[in-house]
């Protein structure tokens, strides 16, 4: 921004007083020094509008630059009031933007926090016709500036806006300059009008000088460029955004259990970020991100799950440990029918067979018992077998083998003996936590370094540079047990931290997984405690997360009311009961699939 005045760039008188009092007088015949003098003024000028035209290329701030192509084009003519207006998107109108008057004190559009009002105005009349009536829309249609020394003097134009706003105030509306603002492609984006030029020495209003013109044609130009690539980087950061929200709705729709997701893990990433930056004691007192890394986190928590984009969606709905592309406890329990019916025929067999030799009563009875507790019997493991299927059932080395047990046994099937259950349905019924498999673990696992792969190839600008590490690393943990690449320590980012706080805490409270059910807050912070005392998740990040009451802010806006329980608030991490498990208890696979 250029705060110096502008009074020795052009300090030549302005225009007549009054255009209604006629044409200015002749000049007289110009001296040597005249004309010295006139050079260095110009060359003070072209210096001083260079200035300008790397104060506006640098301001990236859409409402500040419209702020101050106006503020910066009343300095240079010394107008009393100045008005912007931008074509709009469809090409029909021109919108007040930016509206400024010293005398009405009265600052409008911008940073200013006050509205425009003002309806648009219209480059063409309901007929199609070009609307030259409006001197704004005239100059935007044939690209020419207007230079009007008196308005209520003007003919051509309908000024009865103008008027009918003095006639309200009290504001005498003079001298006029409107400008088209035409940028490098030769489009008209916006036209730039001033009013009343002011004698910087009188303070009288007069006509804007030809010299003056000049200048603010040259601004005009100038801003247009500005405004033009302002608009061309807010647009590629608009398109950047939507494309990752594309990418992240994506994956989300892949399936009906995590959608929503993506959105909640960036909701709370941000709450955790911005917590942060309020602190000024602590272990982040002095910490604090700046705008551009607040925005490089939210995008790698937009983009943390882009991986799962080849992830099947099987394996990430796997809802029981036999789930395939269907349950295959279905076809368990078929084929254990198939094996009680044979029961069935064998008992039928033998009571023939004892029938046929006249065979006492009691010892058919006995064989009709035993027929009956074997057909019991597997009615159990069957039973026992459906259980195992639940993710949320731990396996002990005592339920290991007894499905080992259970596979062991064989049935005919034509000729034929078969076991009970295959040698990949008891792998995927002895998985001790969860519902995944080691290969399909591994599967998932793998969405990290295809999010960073696929992140990698992206061209971000250097502010934006490390979104690919923050978002392949909130898998990753202190202790450096974590994957894909095994960080730990203080290799691990904060960024990288905070989101796997984040991630983890959503999964364990998320309330449309097949895999869990819904925990309590109460219960979802205390595996996190676990989680603190095996170095699996920052103990910082999760101590400002319990005392701050982001948690608590997170629960109200996402959580059920049934899980909004009390969280009780002690001194460290919650230690483990004796005989519990120190990390997530078993079957609580969610943060494997966060």
């Amino acid at each position: 921004m250029i705060d110096e005045p502008i009074d020795e760039i052009i300090d030549e008188p302005n225009g007549s007083p009054s255009a209604c009092a006629g044409p200015a007088p002749g000049l007289e015949t110009a001296t040597v020094e005249d004309l010295r003098e006139q050079v260095n003024r110009l060359n003070r000028q072209m210096h001083r509008l260079s200035e300008i035209g790397l104060a506006l290329s640098a301001e990236q701030d859409r409402n500040r630059l419209l702020e101050m192509i106006v503020e910066l084009a009343r300095n240079l003519t010394y107008a009393d009031a100045g008005t912007l207006y931008i074509v709009d998107p469809t090409g029909k109108k021109l919108e007040f933007v930016v509206l400024q008057n010293d005398t009405m004190n009265v600052r409008l559009g911008g940073t200013s926090g006050n509205p425009v009002t003002l309806p648009p105005v219209s480059l063409y009349k309901e007929g199609g016709e070009p609307n030259h009536a409006n001197v704004s829309s005239h100059v935007a249609l044939t690209r020419e500036y207007v230079n009007i020394d008196d308005v209520y003097c003007a003919e051509g134009f309908d000024f009865t806006g103008t008027r009918g706003y003095d006639k309200s105030t009290g504001y005498r509306s003079q001298s006029m300059l409107v400008m088209p603002m035409e940028n490098h492609e030769h489009e008209i984006i916006g036209v730039l009008q001033l009013l009343n030029a002011k004698d910087k020495d009188t303070g009288q209003v007069v006509g804007f000088s030809q010299e003056r013109l000049e200048a603010v044609r040259s601004l005009a130009s100038q801003a247009a460029v500005a405004l033009t690539n302002t608009q061309l980087i807010n647009g590629l950061k608009a398109l950047l955004y939507s494309f990752m929200q594309s990418i992240a709705a994506a994956i989300d729709a892949k399936s009906p259990y995590t959608k929503g997701h993506i959105d909640r893990v960036v909701d709370l990433t941000m709450r955790i970020a911005e917590t942060i930056n309020a602190q000024d004691s602590g272990p982040y007192a002095g910490v604090h991100f700046s705008v551009d890394e607040m925005e490089e986190l939210k995008l790698a928590a937009w983009m943390h799950d882009v991986g799962k984009i080849t992830t099947p969606v099987h394996v990430v709905d796997k809802s029981t440990k036999l789930e395939a592309i269907v349950d295959r406890i279905d076809f368990i329990r078929t084929r254990f029918k198939f094996i009680g019916k044979a029961l069935q025929a064998e008992l039928l067999e033998k009571l023939l067979e004892m029938a046929g030799r006249g065979a006492a009563r009691t010892e058919m009875f006995a064989v009709t018992e035993e027929m009956e507790k074997r057909r019991q019997d597997l009615e159990e493991d069957l039973a026992f077998i459906e259980s195992c299927n639940k993710p949320g059932e731990f396996m002990s080395d005592e339920r290991i083998t007894r499905v080992k047990d259970i596979a062991a046994r064989t049935y005919d099937d034509g000729g034929e003996q078969k076991p009970w259950l295959s040698e990949n349905e008891v792998m995927n019924l002895c998985i001790r936590k969860g519902s995944l498999n080691d290969a399909e673990r591994k599967i998932i696992e793998d969405h990290t370094v295809v999010t960073m792969d696929m992140l990698g190839r992206l061209p971000f600008p250097k502010r934006l540079s490390r979104i690919p590490e923050f978002a392949g690393s909130h898998h990753e943990k202190l202790d450096g047990t974590g994957y894909p690449n095994h960080i730990g320590g203080d290799a691990l980012s904060l960024q990288a931290r905070i989101l796997a706080v984040a991630d983890v805490f959503e999964a364990l409270t998320a309330a449309d997984r097949p895999y869990k059910q819904p925990m309590k807050l109460s219960q979802a912070v205390k595996i996190l405690g676990f989680m603190v005392k095996d170095k699996h998740v920052d103990a910082d990040v999760f101590g400002l997360f319990l005392e701050s009451g982001v948690y608590k802010d997170y629960a109200e806006a996402h959580l059920k009311p049934e899980q909004r329980d009390e969280v009780p608030m002690p001194g460290g991490p919650p230690p483990a009961p004796a005989g519990a498990p120190t990390t997530a208890p078993a079957g609580d696979a969610a943060p494997a699939k966060g």
